[in-house]
């Protein structure tokens, strides 16, 4: 039987989200996982760090923060100011990704380069309950590009190296506790608010338009 957590994260599609549904109105989960490394089947999640963006606004009090349990503390965790001691007392994978799935709800994920996490974090839901996530995502990168593309950007100095850092620096946004799970989805969420501003003027006010793909 499925668990009771997953039928409820189910239950949330049933309404959800619409391509025409404006885009104050979505609720947002900025989101960054640190991870020991970059093959999600192999690696696990070190820790999980988002917070939710609605009408315009940063809502630090809907946010979500967790650090998970690793048997050994490689350079890959310590890069993210994790600790030998502070990786050991962490909570078990299983229980993280069920409590991150009862904060994400059908939220829309958003973050620089998202498909990593999204990655990282289906291979858990895979490992433990053989399920994927269903959210809307959206790309900081990709968004960023079509404004570009559209001339959003046009008193701005152009970007061709799409990091967060780049971001952060287009905007004035200063680069604060960079490399954590929690400061870099904080950091995502302000480059989000200004994208946001930039995206309406250029007729991308409906989720559809606003999350839409980068063609390649």
């Amino acid at each position: 039987m499925e668990p009771a957590f997953i039928a409820r994260y189910r239950n949330c599609f049933e309404t959800t989200w619409s391509d025409d549904t404006p885009v104050d109105q979505v609720r947002f989960v900025v989101l960054d996982c640190e991870t020991t490394g970059l093959n999600p089947v192999t690696d696990r999640i070190i820790t999980i760090g988002a917070v939710a963006m609605q009408d315009g606004e940063i809502l630090l009090e809907d946010s979500f923060e967790s650090l998970l349990k690793l048997s050994r503390n490689t350079a890959s965790v310590t890069v993210h100011g994790v600790t030998r001691d502070e990786s050991r007392a962490g909570i078990e994978e299983q229980q993280a990704l069920e409590t991150f799935l009862e904060y994400l709800k059908d939220g829309v994920i958003v973050g620089h380069h998202i498909g990593h996490d999204i990655a990282s974090l289906d291979a858990g839901y895979e490992r433990h309950w053989g399920f994927n996530l269903s959210n809307r995502w959206l790309d900081t990168v990709y968004l960023g590009q079509h404004l570009q593309s559209a001339g959003a950007f046009s008193n701005l100095p152009p970007i061709s190296d799409w990091t967060l850092d780049a971001l952060c620096g287009l905007f004035g946004i200063e680069p604060h506790d960079r490399h954590t799970a929690a400061g870099d989805a904080f950091l995502t969420a302000q480059a989000l608010l200004r994208l946001r501003v930039l995206a309406m003027r250029h007729g991308r006010d409906r989720l559809g338009r606003f999350c839409e793909p980068v063609a390649f």
